[in-house]
């Protein structure tokens, strides 16, 4: 289309596609903001592992029943290893 500027802003002069002073100063704002957002995202998250963790920790499992260990028939186990 003609008469439209393709500006970026991103700088391709530096060849690594870098961010523009443009683009952090329109982020500048928002830095702290997600950042304390993000670690109180993490910190629900690492809560409710460990509060998951410590709940289930707590179960000793008694009420499942383990199966008795199967018996070895001697004879055919040794022509089986044969």
């Amino acid at each position: 289309m003609a008469g439209i500027d393709r500006t970026s802003y991103y700088n391709r002069s530096r060849g690594n596609w870098s961010q523009s002073e443009s683009l952090l100063r329109a982020r500048r704002p928002y830095l702290f903001k997600n950042m304390a957002l993000g670690t109180g995202l993490f910190m629900f998250t690492g809560a409710v592992y460990l509060y998951t963790m410590k709940a289930v920790g707590q179960d000793e499992f008694e009420d499942v029943k383990v199966p008795d260990a199967p018996v070895v028939n001697t004879v055919n186990a040794q022509t089986v290893a044969k």
